[in-house]
């Protein structure tokens, strides 16, 4: 349970978090992980998340809490990783005059992990539906068949999915 305060946590309560627990936490990544480096930089930004949510934890949970945000920093991490090396791999065979310039290749990692987080934010079936849609071409009465669902719900579901690419595709 956590408690949320109006500004800032008061700086002596996060303090008093940050002494007690840093220590621990970047062991406890280190172990995980296999690089102090990383362990240290997740440690460091499971703070950050902390001070930037104005959230801390109820008495007693702090390690409980502070884990489960570096399991998130770390799972966010991997799935970024994943995502820039399929995208640099698909340049692989590219001569070098085709390649597009750094501040592109970042614009559109950052672009892709938009669309990453978007399509997992989305429930399953909408996922699917959209999916099949945009990447295989089917019609709306062959993606009911396939997710054995009315064309109806398949007409929700790509109502759903639009929603959000609209709203990832212009939010501030």
């Amino acid at each position: 349970m956590s408690t949320t305060f109006p500004d800032v946590p008061p700086p002596q309560d996060l303090h008093d978090l940050y002494r007690d627990h840093h220590g621990w936490l970047q062991g406890w990544l280190r172990k995980r992980l296999g690089d102090r480096e990383r362990a240290a930089d997740i440690a460091q930004d499971t703070f950050l998340r902390l001070l930037v949510s104005r959230r801390l934890p109820a008495l007693g949970e702090g390690r409980l809490y502070l884990a489960q945000i570096a399991r998130n920093l770390v799972i966010d991490q991997w799935r970024r990783q994943r995502i820039e090396q399929a995208y640099l791999d698909s340049f692989a065979a590219l001569p070098e005059p085709e390649l597009p310039s750094l501040e592109t290749r970042a614009m559109i990692i950052e672009t892709l992990l938009q669309i990453d987080a978007m399509l997992d934010a989305m429930p399953a079936k909408v996922r699917e539906a959209f999916l099949l849609s945009q990447f295989e071409g089917l019609t709306y009465p062959q993606i009911a068949e396939r997710l054995q669902v009315s064309v109806s719900s398949v007409q929700k579901y790509m109502q759903r999915a639009i929603t959000a690419c609209y709203q990832v595709l212009y939010a501030e």
